[in-house]
């Protein structure tokens, strides 16, 4: 399973440029964590992540997650694992720029929630 995220705008935000910023050994540590946790929990026989940063404009691939498994459904299931997990706990900072003017994106509660369906109890 490969899925690759594009800079995007969100309807009446036109997205001129997004800048992310990270500390690198962190989130390569993090991003490992979170592979190790994919790849036991659904039995995947390999993962890849890649996570760009810097300066970034439209229409440019962010990200990119790779899954392999014996079975689609746990491929699938690990893709969108490691998907929630690093929309919501991989160090990056996104600066966007749009119509001139730059702010932070902050953290949403619909990541936060579709990153709570994975909680095991």
């Amino acid at each position: 399973m490969t899925f690759t995220g594009l800079v995007r705008s969100l309807a009446g935000s036109e997205i001129e440029s997004m800048t992310l910023e990270h500390y690198p050994e962190l989130a390569e540590r993090q991003i490992g964590q979170i592979l190790d946790e994919a790849t036991t929990r659904f039995a995947l026989l390999d993962a890849v992540v890649i996570h760009r940063f810097g300066e970034l404009f439209p229409d440019e691939p962010i990200m990119q997650v790779m899954t392999l498994a014996l079975h689609r459904r746990e491929a699938f299931d690990g893709a969108e694992f490691l998907m929630d997990y690093l929309k919501t706990d991989a160090p990056f900072w996104k600066l966007e720029k749009t119509a001139g003017e730059s702010s932070w994106v902050a953290a949403k509660e619909s990541d936060d929630q579709a990153k709570r369906r994975w909680k095991l109890d």
